[in-house]
């Protein structure tokens, strides 16, 4: 069916190897017959996770981000550390880590590809509840803040583009629809 869209690796070279991040560059036979070159991202992955309330507020994180250049509202996110490493142990670890609270509930909202054009990374997105306080405890390279808000306020910066993260902006999303349709 979509056989005259696949492209054919011909061969591959690592470009840069990082601590987070692999770039490749990929000749690609195309389907006219025609060769290219396609550099791309190589990403262990990642999960996140939703952190709401027993009142249906939301936990963020507040942090730098620099690439943007900017403080960003996000929810709490990391990548999977180990090859092979369940993404809910990771969404947990995170959770923990990033804003204190653990959850008695999770459950899973779906997977993103983050950014097909030109990385591999998918991302795994829980959503919390049941949830406790403790304290948190951030990597030593992390400087992040937790932000309890409501639904409706996180929306808010949603659509006036205060919130800019893809997987925030599509958790908050997908769990607004879920929420409308349960009521």
């Amino acid at each position: 069916m979509d056989e005259d869209l696949i492209e054919k690796k011909v061969s591959s070279e690592s470009v840069f190897d990082g601590r987070l991040l692999h770039v490749r560059r990929d000749t690609v036979l195309l389907p006219n017959g025609h060769e290219t070159i396609r550099e791309w991202v190589k990403h262990p992955g990642a999960s996140a996770v939703l952190p709401v309330l027993d009142d249906g507020s939301v936990i963020l994180v507040r942090q730098y981000r620099y690439p943007v250049g900017r403080v960003t509202l996000e929810i709490p996110a990391g990548k999977l550390d180990i090859p092979g490493e369940d993404p809910l142990e990771c969404a947990k670890r995170e959770l923990k880590e990033e804003t204190g609270y653990t959850a008695e509930h999770y459950t899973k909202i779906f997977s993103l590809a983050t950014t097909v054009g030109f990385s591999d990374e998918w991302i795994h997105i829980y959503l919390a509840e049941g949830l406790t306080a403790g304290k948190d405890c951030p990597d030593e390279d992390e400087f992040i803040n937790a932000v309890r808000m409501p639904l409706a306020e996180a929306l808010e910066k949603v659509y006036d583009n205060t919130i800019i993260d893809g997987k925030t902006v599509t958790a908050l999303l997908m769990y607004s629809s879920k929420m409308k349709k349960e009521i």
